[in-house]
């Protein structure tokens, strides 16, 4: 009993200092609510106010998990996050007891199956394509659906092994973004796209104009396929990319050639092009430095630029072109970005990539310059209607990214990434592993080409870029669907 009394008291006199200095912060928390100048709402309730932007802060966890539908969220809706989350698993992707999506929403696309589709044993086939015809090396691309531009520094190093790894076991490219070429894009071994920004990371002098030699370098990688030269990114046209100063490490600082510790923010656009013969001469100079494929990355909301790009080529003859055009949606988001430019600037893919791809046609560039897809095309319908509006491949950023385990927590730019994909903190990059993750990267892009593919076979070609504007009908405000061909028809030549 002595024992037990003994135990009783301390557990009672610790009761009594906890609640002495539960007590003690309550009556601290008062007097700065009370004095404080800032918040009209925790001066008018003390304390109690504070919990008003707990909730705020904790709200989008809430609404995703309990208060949310299936396709209700944004920018993704669980059904599309479930849809990656079981690819990237390599579980089947069946489901029962019919769609949950409203198939009578204004826009949505509606594929047309075939009376007579082909028989099994000739299931639609994905083909490599050639891109970049006028340069010293041409690219043999094997796959359709490829990895967007995600820098190393805006994702953790964890990420980059696993996207690398990942894209090499299943067929595809992955795109540098603008911070450079690391050595963890290559280790996975898997074919790559250089991304030359506005503050041409990788490839700059002391002064931050174009290098030569460190083009000739990073063009010597076997595995280095393409440039591409980012005009605009759908996050925020008009606007340089945006790298805070707490995930600009050491290493991050070394590949890109800027200081530690400084907040990285690059130009609005390239200061030595200025117009659409600019543009063209630049893209000469990569090509013939580095004698690999060059193309160009930008968000299209009117078609006056792109006409006064093609007549340029037309004057200058069409191995003057660019190799490919990557056309970003506006409402593109993996890069942070002001809320006004990734709300209001910039149309959509819906809407620009048919006006991009007509315009293509119109010039007799069809099968000079490859279109390539970009913007929240990360489910096989979005990215067999992109193929269908006119795009040669689709590449997509947050899709890998849910495929690496994000969980849409919005926390992209605080370097505090929950899963650890986009932070450079030691110890939330434990959660991902790269020998793990890889397997779902890879599985992800695999169920993609497969499902475009189940589509391509259901509308009744053997490839997938033989999906047609004739064969998706697009629903109309009043219910009914017409035909994209009907909407947006080809030119006539």
């Amino acid at each position: 009993m002595n024992l037990v009394s003994s135990i009783l008291f301390y557990f009672a006199i610790a009761f009594i200092c906890a609640v002495g200095l539960a007590f003690a912060a309550v009556v601290v928390m008062f007097i700065i609510d009370r004095t404080q100048t800032s918040d009209a709402v925790r001066r008018n309730y003390p304390v109690v106010g504070r919990f008003r932007n707990l909730f705020t802060e904790l709200g989008e966890f809430f609404r995703q998990y309990f208060f949310a539908m299936d396709r209700e969220e944004l920018p993704f809706n669980r059904a599309q996050r479930d849809w990656v989350k079981r690819a990237a698993s390599g579980k089947g992707n069946t489901v029962a007891f019919g769609s949950t999506r409203d198939l009578t929403i204004p826009g949505t696309a509606i594929f047309v199956n075939a009376a007579f589709p082909p028989l099994d044993q000739q299931a639609a086939k994905t083909e490599p394509l050639q891109i970049g015809p006028y340069a010293r090396q041409p690219y043999d691309a094997p796959s359709f659906f490829n990895i967007s531009g995600m820098s190393f520094g805006a994702l953790s190093r964890p990420a980059v092994e696993a996207l690398s790894r990942g894209a090499k076991k299943a067929g595809i490219w992955m795109n540098t973004g603008e911070g450079g070429l690391s050595p963890f894009h290559l280790e996975g071994g898997c074919d790559v796209v250089f991304q030359i920004g506005t503050a041409k990371y990788g490839v700059r002098d002391a002064d931050g104009s174009l290098s030569d030699d460190k083009l000739r370098e990073i063009a010597a990688h076997k595995q280095v396929r393409m440039f591409e030269i980012k005009l605009a990114q759908g996050a925020k046209p008009g606007k340089g990319g945006i790298l805070p100063a707490a995930k600009v490490t050491e290493e991050i600082a070394k590949i890109r050639g800027i200081p530690v510790g400084e907040a990285s923010v690059s130009p609005n656009r390239h200061p030595e092009i200025g117009s659409m013969a600019e543009l063209l001469d630049a893209i000469h100079h990569v090509r013939e430095v580095t004698g690999k494929p060059v193309g160009i990355k930008t968000v299209v909301s009117e078609d006056s630029a792109i006409r006064a790009l093609f007549e340029e080529i037309r004057a200058r003859g069409i191995e003057s072109a660019p190799d490919f055009i990557t056309l970003d949606s506006g409402d593109g988001g993996t890069g942070a970005s002001p809320m006004p430019l990734i709300d209001l600037v910039g149309v959509t893919i819906r809407e620009s990539l048919p006006m991009v791809s007509d315009l293509i046609v119109e010039f007799g560039l069809r099968d000079r310059i490859r279109l390539i897809a970009s913007g929240k095309l990360m489910n096989p319908g979005d990215v067999a209607w992109a193929i269908a509006a006119g795009a040669d491949f689709v590449v997509s950023a947050r899709g890998f990214m849910f495929s690496l385990g994000c969980i849409q927590a919005l926390k992209c730019n605080r370097n505090t990434c929950p899963t650890g994909i986009t932070t450079h903190d030691p110890r939330l990059q434990k959660g991902l592993v790269p020998q793990d993750k890889f397997e779902k990267v890879a599985a992800y892009a695999l169920m993609i080409i497969k499902e475009v593919e189940i589509i391509a076979h259901s509308v009744g070609v053997t490839e997938p870029r033989a999906i047609r504007r004739r064969h998706v009908r697009l629903v109309q405000n009043n219910g009914r669907s017409v035909g994209m061909d009907v909407i947006y028809p080809r030119p006539k030549l």
